[in-house]
């Protein structure tokens, strides 16, 4: 079995697939904690594979994607005392398939080539990728298969954390379904805003890529929050809940 690794800013995210299986055994979230000790991990991603009865012993591989430089290290050492694998780690010397016609390349994060890769892979370009993490993150690869850039901005969580600490009469709040669209009090209008907010950027977006583009393309969003926005959009959006895992599973197909 191969064991992926999603390293974020707020959430580190496992999968485990069989070798001839491009579906996820299991997928599961924990707290990114740049702070933890390698045992602590060695214990974390233990009591994960116990939960769904797997040995350690039956991992064959593991690829780790990180935007979080400062764990690289640790979790690299973690996984390999709890596997006794050593883990390829997305980055620089690294075959991806991935033609990144950036300025620069090599600043491209990990999560993006991953994405990329999976979106490659798995639907048919042009296409534009929504991450919807920490930060929302944009990308385009166009008709001929090369990843153009994108754009980021702030995420959903990043922009209700500042509500809630800048305006003192604004709460912290859950991103349940607002009643309707106009708020009547003001967690629903809070809800309705992030939320519609939200889905019409994303509307905007694609009808602004496309325009730039001169045609239609596929539109995938994934990420923690994009279950949550999906069902709001008015554009065609596939919901890809395992697509970075997906594209670091490929990732490592190359390059055994």
């Amino acid at each position: 079995m191969i064991l992926t690794v999603d390293v974020g800013n707020s959430n580190i995210v496992i999968g485990c697939f069989a070798p001839d299986n491009n579906t996820p055994m299991f997928v599961e979230r924990i707290t990114t904690a740049p702070n933890n000790t390698v045992l602590e991990y060695v214990v974390s991603f233990k009591t994960i594979l116990e939960l769904y009865g797997l040995s350690q012993e039956k991992i064959s591989g593991v690829i780790i994607s990180s935007v979080v430089p400062k764990l690289n290290s640790t979790l690299s050492s973690a996984l390999e005392k709890l596997t006794r694998r050593v883990p390829l780690l997305v980055g620089a010397g690294i075959k991806t398939g991935l033609n990144i016609a950036i300025d620069n390349p090599a600043q491209l994060g990990a999560d993006l080539v991953c994405g990329g890769v999976a979106a490659l892979h798995d639907y048919t370009v042009p296409c534009i990728i929504f991450d919807l993490g920490t930060a929302t993150t944009i990308s385009v690869i166009d008709k001929n298969k090369n990843f153009l850039g994108g754009m980021i901005y702030p995420g959903v969580n990043i922009s209700l954390n500042a509500l809630a600490s800048r305006a003192s009469l604004l709460p912290d709040i859950d991103l349940d379904k607002p009643k309707r669209l106009i708020g009547t009090n003001t967690i629903d209008s809070m809800k309705s805003g992030l939320l519609y907010g939200t889905a019409s950027l994303i509307d905007g977006f694609i009808e602004r890529i496309e325009t730039d583009l001169g045609y239609k393309c596929t539109t995938i969003a994934t990420g923690g929050i994009a279950n949550k926005i999906v069902p709001y959009c008015k554009k065609e959006v596939i919901l890809d809940d395992t697509l970075i895992l997906n594209g670091i599973l490929y990732i490592y197909k190359k390059n055994i």
